[in-house]
């Protein structure tokens, strides 16, 4: 199989979920704590070897691209200071990583915002990744994905068995267990009814896809909710070739919604070296400890 180097960024959605902390700072760039929602999938994907990042992005949402530009004005300025150390980790993944942009000027779905990197990507296969879901694992989700797609030559799927009522709200595989995790899938259906879900495993926001899906999601009409569906694309996909999935194995976060981001606060929160120990007392309602 081709080596993957580059990851597809789909980011050109409104945020409307958080209005209005996104009419003018674009959902990705709400802070989890110290760093915003995008920075943990771009690090993900430069620590599974990916070197090139892709932004599907709106036309009006220039601040995306800045957030990993070099800043030397701030550089320097922490420099003389003597706290340059606070952008380590920042200054590594910029340099680290190779950044372009498309633009999605209709936000027309997750399949048409892979179809519109088709360009950027060119003939190789990809990762994608939706930065909502943000995901503490050891090793890295995509790089367990990479592994399997090095082992199975096609589509990999990360997936994470959710509860009976939430199936209506994700992508559902039916799939044989492979074993250590791994599934061969036999079917992919979107946002089904909890009575016709064929499992309880959910497609959650990370993919490692074939340039073959291209032409697939160029000749997919309009799905659920008016929009391409990249889900309905994998499903003719499948009846090309082989797709596998991967469970989850680690702690993922949604951050796309009001609940699920303040969540994410609080777990990073609890893992970060400055506020680990105030947490617990925090929680328990005991204010700020001195």
């Amino acid at each position: 199989p081709h080596v993957v180097r580059k990851a597809v960024f789909p980011a050109a959605g409104l945020g409307t979920r958080i209005l209005p902390a996104t009419v003018v700072v674009p959902k990705e760039l709400l802070p989890i704590v110290d760093k915003p929602i995008i920075q943990f999938g771009v690090e993900e994907a430069a620590a599974s070897g990916l070197t090139q990042v892709i932004l599907v992005n709106s036309p009006d949402k220039t601040m995306l691209e800045k957030h990993f530009d070099r800043h030397s004005l701030l550089e320097d300025v922490l420099e003389r200071r003597g706290k340059a150390a606070l952008l380590d980790g920042w200054r590594e993944l910029v340099e680290s990583i190779e950044l372009s942009t498309v633009y999605q000027a209709d936000p027309l779905g997750l399949g048409h915002a892979v179809l519109v990197s088709r360009e950027l990507v060119d003939d190789e296969p990809f990762a994608v990744v939706l930065s909502d879901d943000i995901i503490d694992a050891d090793p890295p989700a995509l790089r367990k994905m990479l592994d399997l797609y090095k082992e199975v030559d096609g589509p990999v799927l990360l997936v994470e068995r959710v509860p009976p009522d939430a199936v209506s709200r994700y992508g559902i595989i039916a799939a044989d267990a492979i074993g250590d995790g791994v599934h061969r899938v036999t079917d992919l259906v979107e946002k089904p009814p909890r009575d016709e879900a064929p499992s309880d495993l959910a497609i959650i926001g990370r993919y490692v896809l074939t340039p073959d899906v291209f032409p697939i999601l160029a000749a997919t009409g309009q799905g659920s909710g008016g929009e391409i569906q990249l889900t309905d694309g994998l499903r003719r996909l499948l009846e090309q070739r082989p797709i596998h999935a991967v469970e989850l194995n680690g702690t993922r976060q949604d951050a796309g919604n009001k609940l699920g981001y303040l969540k994410a606060i609080l777990y990073f929160a609890m893992k970060h070296p400055e506020l680990a120990e105030a947490m617990p007392q925090l929680l328990a309602g005991g204010g700020t400890p001195r």
